[in-house]
């Protein structure tokens, strides 16, 4: 299991040394000391940010983009997702086919190489916590990124069921809505979640992605979204 020290988990944070050094002190990041020294574990940090994602405010969330990021505003949603691999119907009524049918989807690009292995990681996510938000969307994802023998390319599929079903949600809340990330590293997994979470706090976007009637009205809605969200149109 890779380790950090917390001078680079404040940098794959993007928070000062300082602040980083009193949350562990506090205990309220997953770490522990080695020699004096404090350590931390990558996939217990991804599972405890990937909790607290919502909590960040938008500059927060910019500056763990920028932290992750390959080129300035790059388009992420834009480049991973594609209208084949949007589905409104979703057909599913439960968690569980929800999950697979959402495998199946991505799998039409290809690049899964193997569904069950995803499935599993999906659903070994799921029970570790519910990724399911208050307003009606979850974003099921591998709890770490998936090797060469499982998936090709990273990538996101999109699926909007005809009815709100039971999927952990805040405070019981139904979902409707579900993006499925599929990731080969960590750096483009947080900001596919970063991004998603920006998305998903702007004015309209889920009622817009609820009220949508097709495949291709889903898709735009996204990709219009994203590019608003970065200031390019």
């Amino acid at each position: 299991m890779e380790t950090l020290d917390i001078e680079q988990l404040a940098a794959y944070l993007s928070r000062d040394v300082r602040e980083v050094g009193k949350l562990a002190n506090r205990g309220i990041l997953p770490g522990r000391r080695v020699n004096g020294e404090w350590r931390f574990a990558r996939a217990e940090i991804n599972h405890w940010l990937e909790g607290r994602l919502h909590e960040y405010t938008e500059s927060e969330l910019e500056a763990l983009e920028s932290a992750h990021r390959v080129e300035v505003d790059e388009p992420l949603l834009a480049n991973l997702l594609c209208e084949t691999r949007v589905a409104v119907p979703l057909g599913a009524a439960t968690r569980s086919s929800v999950l697979r049918e959402l495998v199946k989807l991505a799998s039409t690009a290809w690049q899964v190489y193997d569904e069950e292995a995803v499935l599993e990681a999906i659903i070994a996510r799921e029970e570790m916590g519910s990724t399911a938000l208050e307003c009606g969307l979850a974003i099921p994802h591998a709890p770490r990124p998936l090797g060469d023998g499982v998936l090709g390319e990273p990538l996101v599929a999109f699926g909007k069921t005809s009815r709100a079903l039971p999927f952990g949600g805040p405070r019981g809340s139904l979902t409707d809505l579900f993006f499925l990330v599929l990731s080969k590293d960590d750096r483009t997994h947080l900001r596919v979640l970063a991004r998603l979470v920006r998305l998903v706090r702007r004015e309209g976007f889920v009622a817009q992605l609820r009220a949508a009637q097709t495949p291709a009205d889903a898709y735009e809605i996204i990709v219009q979204a994203e590019s608003e969200l970065l200031g390019n149109s």
